[in-house]
């Protein structure tokens, strides 16, 4: 189990009609059993925001982070369309409310798909009875509900020594950009903390995560991050911490590995950073170049690329001291080729599964960002609509 997993909650996920060919594309996630209920969120940082990002901003702030449901859907993401996708996300808070007797701020909303094409709304609206009435301790209905060109569920739990739980369902395969991503999220647990800790929690747990990988550098309208507590169980908010950090790891990892078209899956670290800021904006340049991930696509390890990469973040590197590693074997020493084993690692390259490491020996802070390469299987992809 994953949202179900913790104490006080149930999903569903049922075929709307968004969707063709009966393809789950509604989903709820409901906090039946709250004890002392606190709702957090982070959002897309793009200025062109969805609609139903907005109404959930709204919703967390008149709540008071006190939120207990959340309405998700798939195939459509609502953006793009003005005051009608405004009223539309309006109307999906307010009817599942009335029908769970929450009042209309207890309500979150959250979409996914196609931007600036109307919303099937009357569908979704007659089809929320039918989603309350499926509400139950499973939850792999709910994880394929959100899915859009995913090609599996993503899902991750945790729990603490004191017993408390974590469960979280999530998707997204292109549109990632080191900025969250095309990408909804929701996580549940029962443990016990107030607003501005588990915000603080989320927002750490966010950033190394779903704002440290990459797919195509582009940026979604409709990025949501939802953390639900039903506030059950006591525990150490240091552990809390921790396992909410190794669940949207794993997440996000999933994401880069089930991404459009991708066939390798890169870690990327620079270290020997002046400051942490360095290192991230470095790490960043590299993994959003086209030209570096077309090379991981041939499995070439052309360093020249990388190196190129880290100067043209304009942090103040010092290219004469830069040494850069693929796995153990370093290709490059002070910004010049170093010799190596070819042959080994050229079986290396091979992997789909490889670690990139640039050291800019200029202090002590580094940074880490996973990302993949791009195929002609992306482009195809996204050549249309999409």
């Amino acid at each position: 189990m994953t949202v179900t997993f913790p104490k006080g909650f149930k999903s569903s996920g049922i075929h709307s009609g968004i969707k063709e060919d009966n393809k789950l594309d509604l989903a709820l996630i409901y906090m039946d059993e709250p004890v002392s209920p606190v709702a957090v969120g982070v959002f897309t940082s793009n200025e062109a925001k969805a609609s139903p990002v907005l109404v959930s901003q709204l919703n967390l702030e008149a709540s008071k982070n006190a939120a207990r449901a959340i309405i998700l859907n798939s195939g459509n993401a609502n953006a793009g369309m003005g005051k009608k996708g405004f009223d539309d996300a309006s109307l999906m808070v307010q009817k599942v409310s009335q029908s769970l007797d929450l009042d209309f701020r207890d309500v979150l909303v959250a979409s996914t798909g196609l931007i600036g094409i109307p919303m099937p709304i009357d569908r979704i609206i007659e089809s929320i009875p039918l989603l309350i009435s499926e509400l139950s301790s499973d939850w792999e209905n709910s994880a394929k509900a959100i899915l859009t060109t995913d090609t599996k569920e993503k899902t991750a739990t945790f729990e603490g020594e004191s017993g408390f739980r974590i469960g979280a369902i999530a998707k997204g395969a292109a549109m990632l950009a080191p900025a969250l991503a095309t990408m909804l999220c929701v996580v549940t647990t029962d443990f016990r903390s107030d607003a501005q800790n588990l915000d603080l929690a989320l927002k750490l747990a966010v950033e190394d995560s779903f704002n440290s990988i990459v797919v195509d550098g582009c940026m979604s309208t409709n990025d949501t991050v939802l953390l639900l507590s039903s506030g059950s169980e006591e525990g150490s908010f240091d552990e809390f911490r921790s396992g909410l950090g190794q669940v949207l790891k794993s997440l996000s990892n999933q994401m880069v590995k089930d991404a459009e078209g991708s066939t390798v899956f890169a870690n990327l670290k620079v270290k020997g950073a002046a400051s942490k800021e360095q290192a991230r904006t470095c790490a960043r340049q590299v993994a959003t170049s086209v030209l570096v991930r077309c090379s991981l696509n041939g499995h070439d390890p052309y360093w020249g690329r990388i190196l190129s990469e880290l100067g043209a973040a304009r942090t103040g590197i010092d290219q004469h001291k830069v040494s850069i590693f693929y796995g153990e074997t370093e290709v490059a020493r002070d910004g010049a080729p170093f010799a190596h084993d070819a042959k080994s690692l050229k079986m290396y390259m091979e992997r789909d599964e490889i670690e990139i490491t640039a050291d800019l020996k200029l202090g002590y802070f580094e940074a880490e960002i996973t990302f993949c390469d791009i195929s002609h299987a992306y482009i195809d992809e996204n050549i249309g609509t999409s």
